[in-house]
Parts: structure tokens; C-alpha cells; sequence
């Protein structure tokens, strides 16, 4: 039970404790280029928002702030409010479909309660309008969606355990893929499709693992003192971006810690830091935020001037 509390404390939603307590928050939207780790700072504001994705065609990005989604251009210039409709409660689990044309949110529906959360999917246009319910179950907090457009992952409760699942964007035929002692989650497909790359706190510590998409061959893939996080896979198939916690954070993934960005390649199993420490956690790269060429990601870094 102690995962269960940890991921509720941790996760629940963007417009969360922390968001309304720190009031002299500042939250920088940076692009940060893979190869030369070269950063851009394209947004600086005081105020808290999180978990940037890149539109597939490469032209603005998507935060959520206060349970709205708002989209950024990639020069910073901020283009407005995404209408979702009813769904005004979006927490920091979202993302776009791989043919750009769909949104899928993690709503917190204020008609349910849950010691998880109430958080359920949603899909609906990239434009905005009204958002279509994915799964019925709840929580369910989406991470990411196959290639084909066809199915989504997501990390959710079930009969007290927290895992990996996926379900049918038409159906909602929900299949579980872990069934381990400990918190999974993160779970997000690789471009060809081949894996689902996800974090599990299975060992007693969070690491990064990868499966086939039917929930076979799970694999860990970094075994170091740090706890790493949010794996993203690259348009290359072989690159994997994650954030990684310098201390232990016992399951959980807060927010307002010292972390860094590295990076996997699968094919050498080497590991490098795409950037410093810095003061960030819970909401900096929850989602996918590569760039459509593979070149950059985006992450959100903060400043807690209190």
C-alpha cells in the first residue's frame, strides 16, 4: 500500500497542492537541442505549468496549467487555451496521436472519488471540441498511443495495485500488461511500434524497462543509484529521454527536487546527461516532448524563488 499513497501524493493532477503553494514560482519552458545540449529558454513566467509535447508537425507545443491545455509556439509566443470542453480539469498526462491529429487527455472527473484519483481519458480534435471517453475505468492516466493510432498505454489502479495497461481507442478493451509487486508506470510505445518502454519500481528502486506490446519479454534497462523516470522514445527507435531523480524517492516522483535529463541508446546501452542538475521532478517531462526530427525535447525547469 505504500506505492498507493506515494503515487497519489505525487501524481494526482497539474492544478495540484503544489501549483496553488508556490506562489513565487517560476516555470521556464526550455528546447533542448539532444547532440549539443544546447538550451533555449522560450517561456518564462510565474506561475506553474507543466509537461510539454511537440506537435508532430513541429510548429508549437502543448502545456497544461490550472487543468486548462495551452498551446506555445516554438518561439515562445503563446497561442491560447485548447478547447476541451467540460474537461477543464487536465492533469499532466497528455498527448498527441503519431498522425497529429488527436488530443488525449487525463480529465479529472469531479463526479468520481477515488483514493487513486479520478482521472480517465479522453480523446478529441487537436483543434478542440468535445472530448470522447476512452476508459471507462478510473484512474487512468495516459501516456502514450501506438503508432497506428489504434491503441493507448496508460498507468492505472486496479484491485489496489498500480500498472501498466492498454485499451482499444474504440472498444476501451482494457488488457493489462505488469502484474509485479511495486508502482509501474510511463508506459509509452516506440516509433516502429516493437516496444513499450515504462518505469517499474519492481526491484525496490525506479528503473527504466521496455516490453513488447502484448506485455511479454519485460526488460530492465538502468541499473544505477539514480531513480529514472518517464522514459521517451526517440524518432530514431534506439534513443530513449528520461528524467532522473538524484536521490531516492522511495516510488514516488514528486515535485521541487534535484533532477537531470539523460539519455539511453538502446543499441550500446550507454547512458549520458543532457543536462545538469537542476530543480525540477513531477511535471518537467511527464510525456513525450521530442521534436518531430528528432533533434530536440522540451522540458519545463522551475525556480522556487520563496
Amino acid at each position: 500500500m505504500k506505492y498507493f499513497y506515494l503515487l497519489f501524493l505525487c501524481t494526482i493532477c497539474s492544478f495540484s497542492a503544489h501549483s496553488q503553494v508556490l506562489k513565487n514560482l517560476e516555470s521556464e519552458l526550455v528546447l533542448l537541442n539532444v547532440k549539443t545540449g544546447k538550451e533555449k529558454v522560450i517561456l518564462r513566467e510565474k506561475r506553474h505549468f507543466e509537461a510539454p509535447n511537440w506537435s508532430r508537425d513541429g510548429k508549437f507545443l502543448i502545456i497544461n496549467s490550472d487543468g486548462k491545455l495551452e498551446k506555445v509556439s516554438v518561439k515562445g509566443e503563446k497561442l491560447g487555451i485548447i478547447d476541451t470542453g467540460f474537461a477543464d480539469r487536465c492533469n499532466n498526462d497528455h498527448g498527441l496521436s503519431y498522425d497529429g491529429k488527436w488530443l488525449i487527455i487525463s480529465h479529472n472527473d469531479s463526479r468520481f472519488t477515488s483514493p487513486g484519483g479520478s482521472s480517465r481519458i479522453f480523446i478529441l480534435p487537436v483543434s478542440g471540441g468535445i472530448p470522447r471517453l476512452v476508459t471507462a475505468n478510473y484512474p487512468s492516466y495516459w501516456h502514450g498511443i501506438s503508432p497506428d493510432n489504434q491503441w493507448i498505454t496508460y498507468c492505472a489502479i486496479r484491485n489496489g495495485q498500480w500498472d501498466v495497461y492498454k485499451t482499444h481507442v474504440i472498444t476501451d478493451k482494457e488488457v493489462r500488461l505488469t502484474d509485479t509487486d511495486g508502482l509501474d508506470d510511463g508506459p509509452e510505445y516506440s516509433y516502429d511500434g516493437r516496444w513499450i518502454y515504462f518505469n517499474s519500481h519492481r526491484t525496490g528502486r525506479m528503473h527504466i524497462y521496455r516490453m513488447r506490446p502484448d506485455g511479454s519479454n519485460q526488460t530492465q534497462l538502468t541499473f544505477d543509484e539514480y531513480d529514472n523516470w518517464f522514459p521517451h522514445p526517440g524518432p530514431d527507435n534506439k534513443s530513449i529521454a528520461y528524467i532522473a531523480y538524484i536521490e531516492d524517492q522511495k516510488g514516488g516522483h514528486p515535485f521541487g527536487k534535484n533532477v537531470k535529463l539523460r539519455l539511453l541508446d538502446t543499441e550500446s546501452k550507454s547512458i549520458r546527461d543532457l543536462t545538469p542538475v537542476f530543480y525540477g521532478g513531477q511535471g518537467t517531462i511527464n510525456v513525450h516532448s521530442w521534436s518531430p526530427d528528432g533533434s530536440r525535447i522540451a522540458f519545463v525547469r522551475y525556480t522556487d524563488n520563496d
